[in-house]
């Protein structure tokens, strides 16, 4: 039971360590996109082309503060009912969170076969999960030596 619990916690580590590589080149993908999209200069909001397309759309949305805006106005209109919907909205922001907490030991490492093992679960072949274990590792790696924190995963 114990070396089983144990391997289950090495991989759930490898997970969370190929985790924090993919996000950040999401995240610094997620910043790039829009300043990148807004710099194209689409004639007349347009363009199609051989290969590629794209197109300038414009689309009201409800913004955060607009619905607390009207949150409020409906507050104000009907109090007995406000109250039970500030009500409601409260009970929701509150709501309990269940976090796991891991980590490696001091003076530890997870191996090759560690983090193979979770790219063999994404579905990556052998030589696929070879060839992108090292640049992943190293990648990983950098992120780690500015990063000195415990690591969490919400559950509920």
């Amino acid at each position: 039971m114990t070396e089983q619990l144990e391997r289950q916690i090495i991989r759930l580590n490898a997970m969370d360590r190929f985790n924090i590589v993919t996000s950040s080149l999401d995240g610094k993908l997620k910043r790039m996109k829009p300043k990148f999209a807004g710099s194209l200069a689409l004639p007349n909001g347009s363009y199609s082309g051989e290969r590629v397309y794209a197109r300038v759309e414009f689309e009201d949305k409800l913004q955060a503060r607009q619905i607390k805006e009207a949150v409020a106005e409906f507050c104000e209109e009907n109090p007995k009912y406000g109250d039970i919907l500030t009500q409601k909205i409260e009970n929701k922001r509150s709501a309990r969170e269940t976090r796991v907490y891991f980590g490696v030991n001091p003076g530890c490492r997870l191996t090759a076969d560690d983090y193979l093992g979770v790219m063999a679960d994404l579905g990556f072949t052998e030589a696929q999960a070879q060839n992108l274990y090292e640049p992943l590792i190293s990648t990983s790696r950098a992120i780690a030596k500015k990063r000195d924190e415990e690591r969490s995963v919400l559950i509920e």
